[in-house]
């Protein structure tokens, strides 16, 4: 079970996961990512703090957006990461292409550094 809730800050889209993400939660998470791209956002966190769990599905989706994102210069930073879940990007060698940062003030740094 997931819950996703978009927060929008000075220009940034925030989204917030809560819960686990697998095969069926997946989907709502690439809704709200296609949403703040289709909104045109062109600085995305995504508040890891409340994620227990992500399969392979949902490290999937945020896969999916890589070249997308680079096209449309579109900056995706992942923040507040648990150690578990952290692991499963980095056992899957996802941590290397995707931007991901301690919390939300380096988060942004980090999007705003990018966007320039």
């Amino acid at each position: 079970m997931v819950h996703i809730k978009r927060l929008q800050e000075g220009g940034t889209d925030i989204i917030a996961v809560i819960g686990e993400i697998d095969a069926s939660s997946s989907i709502e998470l690439d809704l709200a990512i296609a949403k703040s791209v289709g909104e045109g956002f062109k600085k995305i966190l995504v508040d890891c703090h409340a994620l227990e769990y992500i399969s392979s599905a949902g490290l999937g989706v945020f896969m999916s957006y890589i070249e997308e994102f680079r096209d449309k210069n579109i900056k995706m930073v992942l923040f507040g990461l648990k150690d578990k879940v952290t692991n499963t990007f980095e056992i899957l060698g996802l941590a290397d292409l995707l931007n991901i940062r301690e919390n939300k003030t380096e988060a942004l740094k980090l999007a705003n550094e990018l966007s320039v």
